[in-house]
């Protein structure tokens, strides 16, 4: 089972950017999607993107397209989650998960502790 440690949260101003970062500890990380959902106070959880084993293919969510961007890097078992144009609806604990398929849609995941990420305004 792979085990996910994600960092870089924060508190930022609205408008302002973080990078989060999540590190694997599977030796066969390339043979996962990897992605990240959230979970506001009293929301549901959410899907933010993902991205295919070798990176060729991302999907986002509606409410982040344009302003997040998800990538990888294999030979550092780390996936990244670029957030510009933060705004308070976007806070919420980011969650990385892990998924051991082909494609980059995520199914079945396998869910780090998460990191919260607060946007003031």
């Amino acid at each position: 089972q792979v085990q996910l440690v994600e960092s870089g949260g924060g508190s930022v101003q609205a408008g302002g950017s973080l990078t989060l970062s999540c590190a694997a500890s599977e030796p066969s990380f390339d043979s996962y999607a990897m992605g990240w959902f959230r979970q506001a106070p009293m929301k549901e959880r959410e899907f933010v993107a993902s991205v295919s084993w070798d990176g060729s293919h991302t999907i986002y969510g509606t409410s982040v397209k344009g302003r997040f961007t998800v990538s990888r890097d294999n030979a550092k078992r780390t996936v990244y989650l670029r957030m510009n144009m933060l705004k308070p609806d976007d806070t919420a604990v980011y969650y990385c998960v892990g998924d051991l398929q082909s494609g980059v849609k995520i199914m079945r995941p396998y869910w780090g502790q998460g990191t919260q990420v607060t946007v003031s305004s």
